[in-house]
């Protein structure tokens, strides 16, 4: 299992639709993936799970990815969610 760390950089937060973007990245791979705010984790793979995080502005996330494409997994999402969904605000 790896796990990792990262600020919601998008103004907005996590709304509906980055909350969609993220479990299709997260959907993308084979290991399961979790995120969670202090030490509540959910599937990163269930929109509503990620939708209900209330993720704001400058909200740390943590991140676990666990199976064999694992690290692949966790890097790219801590990428998404540091790039702001790669969308202009």
């Amino acid at each position: 299992m790896v796990s990792g760390k990262v600020k919601v950089a998008n103004k907005r937060g996590i709304h509906l639709r980055l909350a969609g973007e993220l479990v299709k990245t997260a959907s993308k791979f084979k290991s399961r993936v979790m995120i969670g705010r202090n030490e509540d984790f959910i599937n990163a793979k269930s929109i509503l799970g990620v939708a209900g995080l209330g993720a704001e502005f400058g909200t740390e996330l943590f991140l676990n990815a666990e199976g064999d494409d694992e690290k692949e997994a966790l890097e790219t999402m801590i990428d998404v969610i540091h790039n702001k969904f790669y969308m202009e605000e």
